[in-house]
């Protein structure tokens, strides 16, 4: 069974073909960043004008890469939301022609689903049930998953996500736009013992998350002292920020784990490809016994392999989109406790 996916739910156009939900033939992922980044963060407006630019050509490209033609597909899939709905549209607008013209049935993917499915998309995926922690730059969550498709929502931030609040701390330090890869790459050139920041557990016995705080508190640090001491001190901010952010994530996701009773973990979202989150983790469910599962970079941010294997199952059971279906910009299928 092939199937097209499309994603477009923010600042990546990407299409990929995967066959039977497991096998990626193709994924392609044409970015933004270049054209978000004067702006220090994503312009919805412009968003959806370059998705109307990349749509043609990266599905295009998804065809050739995967050596198929259209006629061989048994279904089209995109991302219904949650996203900028500006976005969201271009991809399932394309994705409701292309399944209309050629007489396809035309799958809805949750974006979340997506990235939890992310997981399964390896030679070596977890076992079920496993709790996996999804961290991206708008959605942090912990969801404890019985089965494709059978998720429950432990917890979720509630202000900002993991990746938001890296975005707007890199600007804070004049880091620029995206923030998760250059304020990764500089706390390797600090110490985190040199400014510390507290940790924003919340309630331990619980899995919500709270970014904004340890947000306000970096700003805190940069107002109150000179611009010569943040820009000694750049590199320690960006150290002591994230190993307070990775700290929570960490301890609750495990936490889950050991609530659950689960032997498998997984870290999925943009967030996922953070080295020293993968580096502590590692550390951390060798030290517990645990199997840690996190997908390859290029599976940890928004591409539509992801949309395209999720969509597999819904397919499967018969679940199929209306062309009367319309787009949503919050959470929606996958937020159910």
């Amino acid at each position: 069974m092939l199937i097209l996916g499309i994603e477009s739910s923010c600042d990546e156009t990407a299409a990929a073909v995967v066959e039977d939900g497991r096998r990626i033939l193709s994924s392609v992922v044409a970015t933004q960043v270049d054209i978000h980044h004067r702006f220090g963060g994503v312009v919805p407006e412009l968003a959806s004008r370059m998705h109307i630019e990349a749509i043609v050509p990266v599905v295009r490209k998804a065809f050739i890469e995967a050596g198929v033609q259209p006629e061989r597909l048994d279904a089209v899939a995109a991302t219904q939301g949650p996203g900028l709905v500006g976005a969201l549209l271009v991809g399932f607008s394309f994705a409701k022609a292309f399944a209309y013209a050629r007489n396809l049935p035309l799958v809805a993917v949750d974006h979340l689903e997506g990235h939890l499915y992310s997981a399964l998309l390896v030679d070596t995926p977890p076992s079920f049930p496993y709790v996996a922690l999804l961290a991206s730059g708008g959605h942090t969550a912990i969801y404890y998953i019985k089965a494709r498709g059978d998720y429950q929502l432990l917890g979720q931030t509630r202000d900002d996500a993991a990746g938001e609040a890296y975005d707007k701390v890199a600007k804070m330090l004049g880091l620029g736009y995206p923030g998760g890869a250059v304020i990764d790459d500089l706390a390797r050139q600090g110490d985190a013992r040199k400014i510390v920041f507290t940790r924003p557990f919340l309630d331990k016995t619980r899995f919500d998350f709270s970014f904004s705080g340890i947000k306000s508190a970096v700003l805190r640090s940069i107002s109150n002292n000179s611009g010569q001491w943040v820009e000694r001190h750049r590199a320690d901010i960006a150290a002591g920020f994230q190993a307070a952010v990775i700290d929570v994530l960490a301890y609750k996701l495990l936490y889950a784990a050991e609530t659950k009773q689960c032997s498998h973990v997984a870290v999925v979202g943009g967030v996922a490809a953070n080295q020293e989150l993968r580096n502590r983790l590692t550390r951390e469910a060798a030290r517990r016994k645990l199997s840690l599962h996190i997908p390859p970079t290029n599976l940890c941010g928004d591409n539509a392999a992801m949309i395209a294997g999720a969509a597999h199952h819904h397919l499967a059971a018969g679940r199929i989109a209306s062309l009367k279906d319309d787009v949503y910009s919050r959470n929606r299928r996958t937020t159910e406790n």
